[in-house]
């Protein structure tokens, strides 16, 4: 029963964060993409906030602690996802979502040469057959758009934004930790948007139900079902199933928005996917044995 338990969970998270691509192109004819972002994570922080106050978490008590929680949220709410639907703009969803989720593949290259960690040979297989999978991917018919620089430049924030978690994560709750690094991020894409673009919303019930959508299924949902499979599993193993994510964004893209499924999009994606595989559970292998 645990078993199949873990597994409706996992399948539940991964296909919320992989679905958020398609459903942040449906919403993007309503707003602008930065303000669109904006208002999906302060909603998410605020909802968040109010729950870890009432339930008296633990806060941070120290200026550097809250600078710390800042620098996380810059990163991987406010610059991840700001690139991200920036991207969608010009790219489809199913593009967007290979190139995010290479993160996992960057995290090995730049904690060698940031970090001065050391991985496993195959965890640099898996680097390499991620590398290819995204020639393969963008390559076959390959038409420049600015949204590429966006989508590689959010996994590189991701990446970032993962291995500062790893060293400063420790000294915060996980849930006021998620709470307010959307906040933080939140606000930043809202000064963003009134800096970057021309701000608008079209408020309608459309509109407004993929607000809700994005703010509590693909946020607030994803982040508890998520850190839960990380608390009562072996986190490395829960990691590696990461890889069902762009699977799902693909999916998605061509269900809701009729995206075409070209056989260099299912091929790169394949490459990416079982790159993103070795690399996490490599990664679990290694630190058991540290």
């Amino acid at each position: 029963m645990k078993t199949i338990k873990f597994i409706v969970l996992t399948i539940f998270t991964t296909f919320l964060m992989g679905s958020s691509f398609a459903v942040v192109k449906m919403g993007l004819p309503y707003s602008s993409p930065l303000l669109l972002a904006a208002l999906r994570f302060i909603l998410a922080g605020i909802i968040m906030g109010v729950i870890v106050i009432s339930m008296k978490r633990p806060h941070p008590t120290s200026r550097i602690s809250w600078i710390k929680l800042f620098g996380i949220g810059s990163l991987q709410t406010a610059g991840v996802m700001g690139c991200i639907f920036m991207s969608l703009r010009t790219i489809s969803a199913s593009e967007s979502s290979i190139l995010t989720f290479t993160n996992p593949l960057l995290v090995v290259v730049f904690g060698t040469l940031f970090f001065k960690k050391r991985y496993k040979f195959y965890q640099w297989i898996g680097v390499l057959l991620g590398l290819i999978g995204v020639v393969i991917t963008m390559g076959a018919q390959f038409k420049f758009e600015i949204g590429i620089i966006f989508g590689a430049l959010s996994a590189v924030f991701w990446a970032l934004a993962t291995l500062l978690v790893k060293q400063w994560g420790d000294g915060f709750d996980t849930w006021v930790l998620s709470a307010y690094q959307m906040l933080f991020g939140g606000l930043l894409l809202l000064a963003g948007s009134f800096l970057f673009e021309q701000p608008f919303f079209i408020l309608n019930g459309h509109s407004i139900l993929l607000l809700l959508w994005l703010s509590i299924m693909s946020s607030i949902l994803q982040f508890a079902v998520w850190y839960y499979l990380l608390a009562t599993s072996d986190p490395g193993k829960t990691s590696a199933y990461l890889f069902l994510a762009p699977f799902f964004g693909v999916i998605s893209g061509w269900f809701l928005l009729g995206e075409p499924l070209y056989p260099s999009l299912i091929v790169g994606g394949l490459f990416i996917i079982f790159g993103i595989y070795l690399v996490n559970r490599t990664f679990r292998k290694t630190q058991n044995k540290s």
